[in-house]
């Protein structure tokens, strides 16, 4: 009697859940760059909605950034960015935990986002410059840039310094 219950429960468990797809779980990756497992468990969450489960990403993403806010960043890199034939040039010192990191096409990829966001906004410090809208999408903020890219990459990363220079100006 108590196994046929057991079997019962858990076929009903099994109809309750949406079957996630190899197909789903690619989109999902696609958009987000997260992990195989963390797509389906997040689409599994999300009942298949491929909307819900990238919302869902971005809010883990957001939790594992607080987590490791206080790991030491050692490295990193430097990345300018040249705008208007030369007259605007930006820096951005962007660290991380460890060299491995610093070597990734992510990495890179958000140190030159960051130093675009400098030459082109003006942030005065580096605490304006995370709370301005992103270029790209001004329904982000660069400091929500960063901690997806924390989530993504799964370590620390920290803006150190930036500075702009504009031809002419004071």
């Amino acid at each position: 009697m108590k196994k046929e219950q057991g079997i019962r429960a858990l076929r009903s468990r099994q109809k309750n859940m949406t079957k996630i797809t190899l197909d789903q779980i690619k989109k999902l990756r696609a958009k987000t760059k997260a992990g195989v497992m963390d797509c389906r468990q997040a689409l599994r969450q999300a009942q298949g909605k491929l909307e819900e489960a990238e919302r869902i990403l971005k809010k883990w993403g957001i939790e594992s950034a607080s987590k490791r806010a206080s790991r030491e960043t050692h490295q990193g890199l430097i990345e300018t960015y040249t705008h208007s034939d030369g007259k605007i040039v930006s820096v951005v010192e962007l660290l991380c935990e460890t060299e491995f990191v610093a070597k990734t096409d992510e990495f890179k990829r958000l140190a030159h986002e960051l130093a675009m966001q400098v030459a082109a906004m003006k942030p005065k410090n580096i605490s304006q410059l995370l709370k301005q809208p992103w270029i790209r999408d001004e329904k982000r903020t660069v400091d929500s840039l960063v901690k997806e890219a924390i989530g993504k990459i799964g370590e620390n990363i920290v803006v150190r310094k930036i500075t702009r220079f504009e031809l002419g100006e004071e």
